[in-house]
């Protein structure tokens, strides 16, 4: 009959200690993973129940246990080498992303949030980096450009291969970043294609710079511009065509970018001065493309 793997007895000191590494939810999530195990063990859970709720193996579950009998909390701690901290390559930064985009139910798992400390979890679980901390997560995560966002109204698709053509886009776009090497056949440049509009002949909500009032005010100052009732619409409607329409499409936040630097704030009095702006704003973007404001629009744009 085989021997029940189980830690050692361990005393209130030891308890105590084990709580406050998981609770912290600091610093290395190999420590954290090794103390929630030995601490389950502690609590009666067999190795198979560790195992599924860890998101692990029972070998590994036993070798954490016998680990810990043998050496104690020292084996808690992950042995790492001299040297510069880990950088993650650029393969695992964008694999790290996707997963935080996704949700965990598409992983077979019990809950609907990712958060810092499951998301750490399940990275290394499942082999995507041998170990991350909290913060580093959040920092990596941070300069991705994702961020924990309130949940909004989103109507999915149901075309039976939509999960095909999702995945063939971002195989397109990782070949267009050159995270991947195009096979033969394969397209090397990428377009996305996609339409503008109504653009309609009326004032834009904007912002601008002004004179305070109040008690600040300069009683010779030129009024503050207003924008102007408009009751008719004479000047029909106009689109900026680009052909093909997808949620997945980079352009679409491009078009957040030119709404915000061309349209916010105007009252054009014709389609041909409100075109006229729109191309010398493209004319700008396309010699400017690393400007660092609108690279911050796109960003929010493509977050959300």
């Amino acid at each position: 009959m085989a021997i029940r793997v189980q830690v050692r007895e361990i005393d209130d000191d030891e308890g105590r200690l084990l709580l406050r590494i998981i609770r912290r939810g600091t610093g290395s999530v190999v420590t954290w993973r090794r103390a929630q195990m030995v601490l389950l063990s502690a609590q009666g859970m067999p190795v198979a129940r560790i195992a599924e709720v860890s998101f692990t193996s029972g070998d590994r579950v036993r070798d954490v246990i016998h680990n810990f009998n043998t050496d104690g909390f020292d084996s808690l701690y992950p042995k790492y080498k001299g040297g510069r901290p880990k950088t993650f390559t650029l393969p695992e930064r964008r694999e790290i992303k996707k997963i935080a985009k996704s949700k965990p139910t598409e992983h077979d798992l019990g809950f609907s949030t990712w958060s810092l400390t499951k998301l750490a979890d399940f990275l290394v679980a499942e082999g995507v980096v041998d170990d991350i901390s909290h913060e580093g997560l959040r920092i990596l995560l941070r300069e991705e450009g994702v961020s924990f966002q309130r949940l909004k109204t989103w109507k999915t698709s149901r075309d039976p291969d939509y999960a095909a053509k999702k995945a063939r886009v971002e195989h397109l776009y990782a070949i267009a970043d050159g995270e991947v090497v195009p096979e033969d056949g394969e397209p090397e440049v990428i377009f996305c294609m996609d339409e503008f509009g109504p653009l309609n002949l009326v004032p834009h909500p904007g912002r601008q710079w002004a004179e305070r009032g109040g008690k600040h005010r300069d009683p010779d100052r030129e009024p503050r511009r207003r924008r102007r009732a408009t009751y008719n619409r004479y000047g029909g409607v106009r689109h900026l065509f680009a052909a093909l329409r997808s949620w997945l499409n980079r352009i679409e936040a491009q078009f957040t970018a030119l709404r915000y630097f061309t349209l916010d704030g105007t009252d054009h009095a014709d389609h041909k001065e409100q075109g006229s702006m729109i191309r010398r704003y493209i004319i700008w973007r396309n010699r400017h493309a690393d400007d660092w404001r609108l690279r911050a629009v796109v960003g929010r744009a493509n977050v959300a």
